[in-house]
């Protein structure tokens, strides 16, 4: 057997494969991976325009990739995310996501999240914790309550 033979395969998935789930807050999930071992997470969004989600504080770093649309944090809004924009976010960043009402259509990011997402409130106590469990287990039961049974993300470890 060669080392090709032996390697491991590539898994792919289609768009059409793992639904979008509307969670309800102008926010459209499609969960791609899991790694439940790493506690990295993997998910693509689609906001609606006026969308502004909870502020959050990341216990690991993020990367985002914009597809179309646009959006910025309100802690910064002169940093603008457009089509084609990459974003770092280092980890024990905090900040509040949020999508211009002007915006035509919707915003389209693709983000890899490691460690977990801190919902916080008004005095910056954690209300939720969203990592990678979390968020499978929340994708499932939305997939559930939309008619899709067992959707194949891609689950690691």
């Amino acid at each position: 057997m060669s080392i090709i033979d032996a390697a491991p395969t590539a898994i792919h998935r289609s768009e059409a494969e793992l639904p979008f789930v509307d969670t309800g807050d102008g926010n459209h999930l499609q969960l791609l991976q899991v790694d439940l071992a790493n506690g990295v997470w993997v998910v693509r969004n689609r906001f609606e325009p006026g969308t502004t989600l909870q502020i959050h504080k990341h216990t690991g770093h993020v990367y985002a990739f914009t597809l179309a649309g646009s959006w910025h944090y309100l802690e910064t809004p002169d940093a603008v995310n457009t089509a084609g924009s990459y974003l770092y976010e280092p980890a024990g960043s905090v900040h509040t996501l949020h999508v211009p009402e002007t915006n035509e259509g919707l915003t389209d990011v693709w983000f890899a999240i490691y460690g977990a997402n801190l919902n916080l409130d008004a005095d910056g106590n954690v209300e939720m914790v969203i990592d990678a469990q979390a968020i499978h287990a929340f994708y499932l039961a939305f997939c559930e309550a939309q008619g899709v049974t067992d959707p194949p993300v891609v689950v690691i470890g």
